[in-house]
């Protein structure tokens, strides 16, 4: 069993977690980073977020520590409130999935259901990006705008007092795709959970970080174990 599990967010490739995931190794950590489907692995399903629930807690093993960035971080969630015993310790990473309703996304979501005439046009796609935090939306097969739309509504259901799994929140302070008041709205939610902010981090930092992310990673796991 890898020492930490990783379920990354709404990204086409995983090539930006490369030296991370590199800097975890050479610091002696046994790292897993999974492929989601329709996103990793190609898939021509809709998913809703009870399939990934279903697809992470066969990929992830009883006892195990596991990382969620963004969606991934929904996703995981999602799985904790359903399994609080599945992992040993849940690490949540500018997570998504606090529903917050607001007249942009609410008028994002309205001109992605009118389709292909709006495929191309820069301000939708830019939208897109702030409420989802994917600069790939454009590039995305239908099937998996779908998908997007189910995650996003997912969020309204998400009950976090049922996820009563340890969880480290580490969070970036210039995060704008979900921006820290969030991590903070998680914070209070979850029944037994720890919170860190760090000051230059982005919503990717293991882009914009990717020393800081593995140090303060490799600490965890191994203050866990």
């Amino acid at each position: 069993m890898a020492d930490l599990y990783i379920v990354h967010g709404w990204t086409y490739t995983v090539e930006p977690w490369r030296k991370t995931l590199e800097l975890l190794r050479e610091n002696g950590i046994s790292v897993k980073m999974l492929r989601v489907p329709g996103l990793t692995e190609d898939s021509k399903k809709v998913f809703t977020i009870e399939d990934y629930v279903k697809w992470v807690n066969k990929e992830i093993p009883d006892g195990a520590i596991a990382l969620g960035h963004s969606n991934g971080g929904r996703i995981l969630l999602n799985l904790c409130a359903k399994k609080p015993e599945k992992l040993k310790y849940l690490i949540l990473l500018d997570s998504a999935g606090i529903y917050e309703p607001s007249t942009k996304k609410k008028i994002v979501e309205k001109l992605a259901k009118l389709g292909k005439p709006f495929k191309k046009v820069p301000l939708i796609d830019k939208a897109f990006h702030k409420v989802t935090g994917s600069t790939d939306y454009s590039k995305a097969p239908e099937n998996m705008k779908e998908t997007l739309r189910n995650m996003l509504a997912s969020d309204k259901d998400l009950d976090f007092s049922k996820v009563t799994t340890n969880t480290f929140i580490l969070w970036g302070k210039k995060d704008t795709t979900t921006p820290p008041r969030q991590a903070t709205t998680m914070y209070e939610k979850l029944p037994n959970a720890e919170l860190k902010f760090y000051t230059n981090w982005t919503h990717a930092p293991y882009i914009s970080n990717p020393d800081e992310l593995a140090r303060a990673l490799t600490n965890l796991v191994k203050r866990i174990k």
